[in-house]
């Protein structure tokens, strides 16, 4: 377990340089929350998100502006989960990591449709964009978290690419 919270908080000892590792060290320790505090962080808000996207898609058929409300709800709730992995990690080392080479794409194409998931439903009013948005959102939410499992994307297109042939 001490591994574990070694690794997800950034402190795998792969530091070179001890003065600035110390000392970037020492800032850390400061600042950063206990790993009690930052599970019950992580789990209240993965567990919002999640609760946030059900209760969208239940909303979703509401008679006039249901599609509005599920993609606000939706948006909001990918955001909260994609938040609540930055209690694990710290935000500065979970922004790092979203913009590995691995995740860049990924993460850049998430953020995007997040983004224009609610300019279509507030401010072009098109429901089907926000609709297609609110897809996008969910295949590029997968797929970037398929990047932090080892060999799972690769497994993924190879079920894929034997479904196709």
């Amino acid at each position: 377990m001490d591994k574990l919270k070694k690794v997800l908080s950034g402190q795998d000892g792969s530091s070179t340089d001890d003065n600035n590792g110390s000392v970037l060290q020492a800032v850390s320790d400061a600042s950063t929350l206990s790993w009690g505090a930052r599970m019950k962080g992580f789990l209240i808000c993965f567990v919002l998100g999640v609760l946030c996207s059900i209760l969208g898609t239940c909303l979703l058929w509401l008679p006039g502006a249901g599609l509005a409300v599920f993609a606000v709800l939706y948006t909001g709730g990918n955001f909260a989960s994609l938040a609540s992995t930055m209690f694990l990690m710290g935000p500065l080392n979970q922004l790092k990591r979203m913009c590995e080479k691995t995740r860049a794409l990924a993460t850049a194409i998430m953020l995007t449709c997040l983004v224009l998931t609610l300019c279509a439903a507030f401010w072009w009013k098109n429901n089907g964009l926000a609709l297609l948005f609110c897809v996008l959102q969910f295949l590029a939410f997968a797929w970037y978290s398929l990047s932090y499992i080892p060999f799972a994307r690769d497994a993924v297109m190879k079920v894929f690419s034997a479904c196709l042939n």
